[in-house]
């Protein structure tokens, strides 16, 4: 087996790593922020971690592609009134609408397929 290079591998802490706010296409920020490694991706593509601050609710939106996550830290309460808590793993099939509120902050693992489309 061959070593791996140094441009092959990328490694981030998610307590000391610098997260990038997310901002939505239309330019709209809400205070949420990405971790994500693969650049090849578009932020909030692919695997990544993700975080909300406390009072945040995300804009309701449409799956492209599947979307997975586990509850890392904190809470979310869910627009159809499920409570995830940490340690939930949670799937939404591709066409899935929802958005999320958490009330003291969250932090979670997501994988998400493709790009979402806000629905309000």
């Amino acid at each position: 087996m061959r070593s791996i290079e140094p441009e092959d591998r990328k490694i981030a802490n998610i307590h000391d790593a610098a997260f990038k706010p997310f901002v939505y296409p239309d330019g709209m920020a809400l205070g949420d922020a990405v971790l994500q490694l693969d650049e090849s991706q578009e932020l909030g593509i692919g695997f990544h971690v993700y975080r909300m601050p406390a009072g945040m609710t995300t804009r309701g939106h449409r799956h492209n592609g599947h979307e997975q996550f586990l509850i890392l830290e904190g809470e979310l309460h869910e627009s159809d009134g499920t409570v995830l808590k940490k340690g939930d793993l949670v799937f939404y099939r591709d066409g899935s609408e929802h958005n999320s509120y958490t009330p003291n902050d969250c932090l979670l693992a997501v994988h998400i397929a493709g790009p979402e489309v806000t629905v309000e």
